[in-house]
């Protein structure tokens, strides 16, 4: 449905460089970064707001890289949307419609309207309006124009919890009627709770496109693991010592036990935290990998606490709450962690 093909933009000191990917239709697609990676810049590449220096965009098959806003039949909603104060949320809605003179507008209206939850209020002004209230009046000022896609720049991060976790139960439900979606975020778990599909940002370029799933599990890089909350992801190289699939992983100066059947050369490593044990001494166990090092930070996770412990790299261990007092476990102090051969998971970038 929207093709990128190698779009650059430059905008001030920033360059969006060499963006590609698709979006196919009914696709809730969210565009992940952290602030500055260049996420805004691109959608609004897409809506017409920015005239790409090379590269072409097309809509379902047609070239609108040259073409103007109001030919794209696409909407966009910006974090503080922009409704027009002297305006009932009826007529905000209606606006789009009664500018291209279309028919039936008040039908289209009262579907958008009930579609997002906002019926009763259609007489209402917008500053009455709640910031969850608000966003929906856009959302729906979106969806009775009919428009192709309807893209999002970080729609949920100026309103409270409560309204955030229903604007997301929307989101959802809007897109399972058969609207495209692309939605800028800088949330992780915001892009899980409603995508089907992820292209992640850094310093202007989208390093990895994939679902939700798949970016989790097998993530291409120290960046997109790190900024997704992947714990123990690290880079290094893996070589044999045997005839076995028993292996060695060497990083910053550690060489760590792996069994596994990937080839040898760079690789990177991951170790889920609850795999990892943690004691006050070395302990008599079958775990090929054990190493002392020192507690940097002990935090609260929802399953008991997050230890995290310097070898010469960090690892992240998560125990419950009894077994850090027990261990007596604190800030600076020295511990020992192990885990199996079997638990290190290895990827090598021809897999990601």
């Amino acid at each position: 449905m929207l093709k990128l093909d190698n779009i650059s933009v430059t905008a001030g000191s920033f360059q969006l460089k060499n963006v590609s990917f698709n979006v196919e239709r009914g696709d809730y697609f969210v565009i992940l970064g952290p602030s500055g990676a260049g996420k805004s810049v691109l959608l609004e590449a897409i809506a017409g707001l920015r005239k790409p220096d090379s590269g072409t965009i097309h809509l379902r098959g047609v070239d609108i890289t040259g073409e103007r806003i109001q030919k794209r039949n696409i909407s966009i909603v910006y974090q503080d949307a922009d409704l027009f104060p002297h305006l009932s949320v009826y007529e905000n809605i209606a606006y789009p419609l009664k500018s291209r003179k279309e028919e039936g507008v008040k039908d289209k209206v009262l579907v958008a309207a009930e579609l997002v939850g906002i019926q009763d209020k259609l007489h209402r002004k917008p500053d009455t309006l709640s910031g969850g209230e608000y966003q929906r009046v856009s959302l729906a000022r979106s969806i009775a124009a009919d428009s192709d896609i309807i893209l999002l720049d970080e729609p949920l991060s100026s309103i409270d919890s409560k309204a955030r976790g229903d604007l997301r139960a929307l989101l959802r439900r809007i897109n399972r009627k058969g609207i495209t979606v692309i939605h800028v975020t800088h949330d992780y778990e915001e892009a899980i709770s409603v995508a089907n599909k992820i292209a992640i940002m850094e310093h202007g370029e989208v390093v990895h496109v994939d679902s939700p799933e798949e970016i989790f599990k097998h993530p291409k890089s120290e960046f997109v693991a790190h900024f997704i909350g992947v714990k123990n992801f690290l880079g290094g190289s893996l070589r044999s010592i045997s005839k076995s699939d028993l292996k060695t992983f060497t990083t910053k100066g550690l060489s760590i036990f792996c069994l596994t059947d990937a080839p040898d050369g760079e690789a990177f490593l991951m170790i889920g935290p609850d795999e990892i044990s943690i004691a006050n001494s070395r302990q008599a166990t079958s775990n090929r990998n054990q190493f002392i090092g020192t507690i940097k930070d002990i935090a609260q996770a929802r399953l008991g606490c997050e230890v995290t412990v310097d070898i010469g790299c960090d690892l992240v261990v998560t125990i419950s709450s009894e077994a850090r007092k027990s261990l007596n476990l604190e800030i600076g102090g020295e511990t020992w962690v192990s885990f199996k051969a079997s638990s290190c998971k290895i990827y090598r970038s021809g897999d990601l």
